[in-house]
């Protein structure tokens, strides 16, 4: 393990936050093109550049060189960024060690709304569907109000196509480790300013393995997915109406073992099914979203507005009759107007709001069914001046939750009503001497309302294997955090230097009781403290000649809960420490026949964590280990035109056993016969994609 610190040092030891060391011909080398990059984690269009608060962007040729089983795990390889893990199938945000209802996700405008609240509930959204990410690191509750606390995922679609253009594309993937096979279809076009975009995707998967496990029993899924959007788009701004349709069929792996073998246990004689086990989740989500943006003399109003529809089945006894069943629905409404006619002063004011209402439907219950009313306000203005440009905003929100009296054979929960208000605020300033040199700060206070399971939860999780007890005296959680950027760029070397520095009052987290309540299954209650979290980003990416990149990256975050002991000092689910360094040359640009072509070779090294909530032994210490990876690529041009883009990639090459610190199969059964603990990581893993235009 020494010999692996050596490695990234061979690469420096800092890096470009936020950007894939792939994606160094779209940023990197080009520097001047900083300068046009417009975000939105922010509110209005902003210039990458002039953002005081850290903000990274993924763009489609990274997510197409990347390599995952759902688009929380592309993005999670960025610095920064980790994921919670349960199996292949299900991933869940974190950004900086905080994440649940502390990160937002939000599609084409909308902020996703899907019972987010548990650990084993991932993101219902089609990955193909997605043409690009931001991830806002940080406090973004001016734009996003409650649970923006830890930062913003914004996934953007892909773009329109260009008047009087019909285009299309197909794609396939195949992965041997688990025999994911992946496909999606896609026509989109443009008639005088009437637009149309179809998409339809299907993903299989069986079990996966690992050198320790062999294959891991009902670690399989399948999703579906389908996707329309037709309206205008003209000179005056646009009108889109957009339907989505997602189902995910995840089993559970539960991680139980043969008491004399150590083998894991399957009720399947056939590891490699691609159909369901026992337990599993038949998750269905269902959005209509209306998308309108008006041009005025000095600038645009934007109105949004969409409905939502989750629908989540657990079966663990029958595969016909599901347990628990919820149905969760949102409205959603966003208007803002945003005046940027002069480009040294930008002005935004909005509002938006959500109504949801949750209801039980099975015959077992962890949460009460419950009503929810939130909405918020704010005004933010930036303003530039010679070197500087200055951002800050205010927002006030409101929130009511009610819960009805549910008194029935297999649920208890008492009737209560919340009310919750929050009033966040951001400064920060942009400092740049010249073209290639940055320093950012940002001061911002974020808020998050309690959800409903750390309020009301009385039940058996069958996810995440324990019972839990909810707390409806919980507050709400307010944050203050300090960031700081250093970045430089030109067209031979990059840096970024971000770091931050965040004081959470009144943080929930479940902590583990000495009790059992129901059968062997541990008991957690949600309680809460005030808790520090403080840390870096860093990376650095060398092109000395056109061709060749050499970078790296390294992520740290140290949290703790204040005035605690030594058992419960530090913070449940904090990630690891990681550097990851990158060798990527580009073998040819400009080519006739075989254009873009790269080859890259790159380690992912995850430090010990050490530094865990050890009360009750809810969690342990996770040992350090390396994932070396490969990947090969290039576009097929016939005739002057773009046949085809492939990608081989590797991953694991050296069949690494390993486990990750946020992997809840890490608390399963211990094996009799090896002495450890729980369930390990993907082994070697090998990818095959192909990416079809076709038209445009």
């Amino acid at each position: 393990m020494k010999r692996l610190f050596l490695f990234p040092l061979l690469f420096i030891i800092l890096a470009v936050e936020g950007q894939s060391l792939t994606d160094t011909n779209d940023i990197f080398y080009k520097h001047l093109e900083l300068n046009e990059i417009v975000v939105t984690g922010v509110v209005g269009d902003t210039k990458l550049r002039e953002t005081p608060q850290p903000i990274t962007l993924i763009s489609q040729r990274v997510l197409d060189q990347v390599t995952a089983q759902n688009i929380i795990d592309a993005v999670a390889k960025q610095p920064g960024v980790s994921q919670l893990t349960t199996g292949g199938a299900i991933s869940k945000p974190v950004i900086r060690g905080l994440g649940g209802n502390r990160v937002v996700v939000v599609s084409d405008g909308v902020r996703q709304e899907g019972q987010q609240w548990g650990d084993e509930h991932g993101v219902e959204l089609d990955a193909a569907d997605v043409g690009s990410v931001e991830i806002v690191k940080g406090p973004a509750s001016l734009q996003y109000g409650s649970d923006a606390l830890a930062g913003v995922l914004v996934l953007h679609s892909h773009n329109i196509a260009q008047p009087d253009e019909i285009k299309g594309c197909v794609s396939a993937q195949y992965q041997t480790n688990n025999g994911l096979i992946n496909y999606s279809a896609n026509v989109a076009g443009n008639k005088k300013g009437v637009v149309f975009d179809l998409r339809y995707s299907e993903k299989y998967a069986h079990a996966y393995r690992n050198k320790a496990d062999g294959y891991v029993p009902n670690s399989q899924f399948n999703e579906r997915a389908a996707s329309a959007k037709i309206g205008v788009n003209k000179n005056w701004g646009h009108s889109f109406l957009k339907m989505t349709y997602y189902n995910i069929n995840p089993s559970l792996p539960e991680g139980e073992r043969d008491t004399i073998t150590g083998a894991l246990i399957s009720e399947s004689e056939n590891l490699k099914t691609y159909r369901h086990g026992l337990p599993y989740q038949k998750v269905f989500h269902y959005k209509v979203l209306s998308d309108n943006s008006v041009k005025l003399s000095k600038g645009y109003l934007k109105i949004l507005a969409a409905y939502q529809l989750n629908q989540r089945n657990e079966f663990e006894e029958s595969p016909d009759t599901a347990g628990l069943r919820l149905h969760l629905h949102t409205a959603t409404a966003d208007v803002r107007y945003v005046y940027d006619e002069d480009d040294s002063w930008k002005m935004a004011v909005g509002m938006n709001g959500m109504f949801q209402k949750s209801l039980n439907k099975g015959d077992e219950f962890l949460i009460p069914d419950y009503s929810l009313f939130d909405i918020g306000t704010f005004a933010t203005a930036s303003f530039a001046i010679d070197k500087w440009t200055l951002c800050g905003g205010l927002r006030f929100d409101y929130r009511r939750l009610m819960v009805p009296e549910m008194l029935q054979e297999e649920a208890d929960f008492e009737s209560f009503k919340r009310n919750f208000y929050g009033m966040t605020g951001s400064i920060g300033a942009v400092y740049s001497p010249n073209d290639n040199f940055d320093i950012k700060m940002n001061l911002a206070r974020g808020y998050r309302a309690p959800s409903i399971n750390e309020l009301a939860s009385n039940g058996h999780h069958e996810g995440t294997l324990r019972y839990e007890i909810g707390n409806k005296d919980l507050k709400p959680e307010y944050s203050l955090q300090t960031d700081l950027a250093v970045e430089y760029n030109n067209k031979y070397f990059s840096m970024q230097l971000t770091p931050f520095v965040s004081y959470v009052n009144n943080y929930i987290f479940a902590a583990r009781l000495d009790t059992i309540i129901e059968d062997d299954l541990m008991t957690f209650q949600f309680q809460q403290g005030d808790a520090l979290l403080t840390g870096f980003e860093a990376s650095v990416d060398i092109h000395p000649i056109h061709q060749l990149h050499i970078g790296t990256a390294f992520s740290y975050v140290y949290s703790v809960q204040l005035g605690q002991p030594e058992e419960t000092r530090y913070l449940p689910l904090t990630p690891a420490p990681c550097w990851s360094s990158d060798v990527k040359w580009e073998i040819t640009h400009d080519a006739k026949i075989f254009n873009n072509a790269y080859a890259s070779v790159g380690v992912d090294w995850f430090l010990s964590q050490n530094h865990y909530y050890k009360a009750y032994d809810t969690e342990t210490a996770t040992k350090g280990y390396a994932l070396l990876n490969m990947s090969v690529g290039t576009d097929v041009f016939i005739k002057g035109g773009k046949a085809l883009e492939m990608h081989i990639i590797a991953e694991n090459i050296l069949n690494t056993v390993y486990q990750s610190h946020l992997s809840r199969l890490k608390y399963a059964d211990v094996n009799v016969v090896t002495g450890k603990r729980g369930v390990f990581g993907m082994g070697r893993n090998f990818i095959f994609k192909v990416i079809v235009p076709i038209g445009g």
